[in-house]
């Protein structure tokens, strides 16, 4: 029963990625796109939380972390640069 209710979040986790990819192409604006940078990656996290889950391997969590502090440093990095036009003051 775990087994089928974990496909079953991960093929609801892959429309939402492609949903967020969709507004990543599209995006009327840049804040849009970095919104769905952001969104993106927290799926994947996601994603990798959950194959960490079916396989039963903690390993999977260690790189769900890394992802997880690249992501908010990248999103901080591109937030400033839109804000300012330049990362290091």
């Amino acid at each position: 029963m775990l087994k089928t209710a974990l496909l079953l979040v991960n093929v609801m986790i892959a429309i939402a990625l492609l949903l967020s990819l969709w507004r990543l192409i599209q995006g009327p604006s840049l804040a849009d796109r970095i919104l769905a940078l952001d969104t993106l990656y927290i799926n994947s996290i996601a994603l990798i939380i959950l194959l960490g889950m079916y396989m039963g391997s903690p390993l999977y969590f260690e790189a769900a972390l890394l992802i997880a502090l690249l992501g908010f440093v990248s999103t901080a990095a591109l937030c400033k640069y839109l804000l300012r036009g330049d990362i290091i003051e």
